[in-house]
Order: C-alpha cells, then sequence, then structure tokens
C-alpha cells in the first residue's frame, strides 16, 4: 500500500475554564457543540494529557465533523490553566460573523496581517478573515503548527504521511489530503520549539486497513509512536483504535479507524444540554452566578 486516504478531523485544545470557552466558541465564534462526554479517569493514549483522573471532551465546530474541521476542547477536572508554549501557530477561520459578534460583545481583537486577531480565554489564537462565513465549505480554513526545520517537516508530512502539498516557500508550508478539507500549516520558528503544558494532538481519520501501513512506514523511517494501535473506550459508544504518533518537532498526531469514529463522532441532538449541565457544577460558573445576583 503507497496511500493514505486521511480525513482531516480535529485539534485537541486543553482547555481550564468550561464556561469562559464555551461563552467564546460558541456566543463569538459562533460554533455549535457537537457532542459531549464525560470520563472517569485518564485515556489509555492520553487524549486528555498525562492526567490519570476526570476529565471530559467537547467537540465544537462549523458543522458534523464528517465534513467540517472541528475542534475539542478537553478539561481536565481540578486543572485551571495550562503553561502555553509557542508550538501553536493559530486557526485560520473565514467569518465575518464572528468579528460581528465580538464586536457586539467587546471582545478583545487586535489587527493583523489583514485579519482580525482573537484570543481563547486560553490564549489560543483564531485569524478571522473579514468575509463572509460560507455556509457549505468548512470556515475553518487552515491549523498552523511551528516548526524548526521545514525541510525536515516537509519530508515527514508529505514524503512519509503523504499529505499533498498545497503551496509552499522559505519559511512555511502548507498541506492537506484533500482540498475539500481544513489545511494544515506548517510554518518556521527560529528559536527552539517549547511546547509547554498546553499542547495539543491534530486528528486525522483513515480507512482501518491503512493503519498498520501508518504503523509500519513510522517504524522503517525510525519515527516516533507515541501510543501503538490500540483499541479505545468511550461508555455507550463506538469503540475506535487509534495509532498516536509524534512529528519531528514533537507535534501529537492521531490516526482513529473511519469505520468505528463515523459512528462515534455522530452529532448528538442535547450536546449543548449535556454540556450546560456540567457546566452549572464548575465552581467558576458557580461564582459567576452569585455574582449576577
Amino acid at each position: 500500500m503507497s496511500l493514505i486516504t486521511g480525513r482531516a478531523l480535529h485539534y485537541v485544545f486543553k482547555i481550564g475554564n468550561r464556561a469562559k470557552n464555551s461563552f467564546f466558541f460558541r456566543n463569538i465564534l459562533g460554533m455549535k457543540v457537537l457532542r459531549h462526554e464525560e470520563f472517569k479517569e485518564g485515556c489509555e493514549a492520553q487524549c486528555n494529557g498525562p492526567y490519570d483522573n476526570r476529565w471530559s471532551k467537547t467537540m465544537i465546530g462549523y458543522g458534523p465533523e464528517s465534513t467540517h474541521f472541528v475542534f475539542e476542547l478537553t478539561y481536565n477536572y481540578g486543572v485551571t490553566s495550562y503553561e502555553m508554549g509557542n508550538d501553536f501557530a493559530g486557526v485560520v477561520l473565514k467569518s465575518q460573523e464572528s468579528i460581528d459578534r465580538a464586536l457586539a460583545n467587546n471582545y478583545p481583537m487586535t489587527d493583523v496581517d489583514g485579519k482580525k486577531l482573537l484570543l481563547s480565554p486560553d490564549g489560543y489564537k483564531f485569524y478571522i478573515i473579514p468575509e463572509p462565513q460560507p455556509t457549505v465549505e468548512d470556515p475553518v480554513v487552515n491549523v498552523g503548527l511551528h516548526v524548526t526545520n521545514l525541510a525536515e517537516s516537509k519530508k515527514y508530512w508529505h514524503e512519509i504521511l503523504l499529505m499533498n502539498i498545497v503551496s509552499e516557500d522559505e519559511t512555511s508550508l502548507l498541506l492537506n489530503y484533500s482540498n475539500m478539507q481544513a489545511a494544515l500549516n506548517l510554518k518556521q520558528i527560529s528559536e527552539p520549539l517549547d511546547r509547554a503544558k498546553a499542547y495539543g494532538r491534530i486528528a486525522f481519520s483513515v480507512p482501518k486497513a491503512q493503519q498498520p501501513y501508518i504503523n509500519d512506514v513510522i517504524t522503517q523511517n525510525n519515527g516516533k509512536i507515541l501510543t501503538p494501535l490500540i483499541e479505545l473506550d468511550t461508555p455507550g459508544k463506538e469503540t475506535v483504535r487509534v495509532i498516536i504518533l509524534a512529528d519531528p518537532d514533537g507535534h501529537e498526531i492521531c490516526f482513529v479507524d473511519d469505520e468505528g469514529f463515523t459512528k462515534l463522532s455522530a452529532v448528538e441532538d442535547d450536546a449543548d444540554k449535556n454540556l450546560d449541565k456540567y457546566i452549572s457544577k464548575d465552581p467558576f460558573q458557580r461564582e459567576l452566578d452569585a455574582a449576577e445576583e
């Protein structure tokens, strides 16, 4: 096999406050909660980071994960903040509507290269292109990661993981598996890369039959496999198989089987209510409610 038919799925953000993030992603960026899941203990594939505790996962985006690139908001109970590194370059969105909502809510923005820069409550960067938000195509244009050696990153992502090159110059490389998906934007930096504590993970799905090939080609090229092929359970939902990799800069990459993930990622009708039920129990939200009374 010499083909990886990947589909870009989501990027994982560790968040320290569900109420503030819920407001930002829903009321400023205009995204919808797609599903919310609670876990009593840490994930075998460190989906919630190196924490063995109760945690939650909220998937949020502009449409179903089958057709849109979305974001996984990972909340570890008891962890209120994470040290930010310089690994994450930012998300580019096309959404004048988000700019309008930010203005209406006095949410701070700055101008950067013809875009509006908004910071999430945890400091993740969102660059908003001031154009009408697409209704058919995905408003998420690309997700950016910083790298320290663009040539080495190109070999890894293009030659080994077989992503297509959309464009490149001396300091950046834009890749995808399909022009119908959000792209991955690799940007070279001169300083050492620091993933700190807030590091994330980018996820793709592939047919289950392709996962062993990914395992083999990474092994043959002396790449790093953080979690070998493993079955992961979600209570009451589909079991999926994943393999977790790390690129030359340590960026985490998850390849999940498409057959299982398509079922697991089905949008929940009660996702908003499910999330709000748990937010109402968070200490910070109770303090907000008390202050307003």
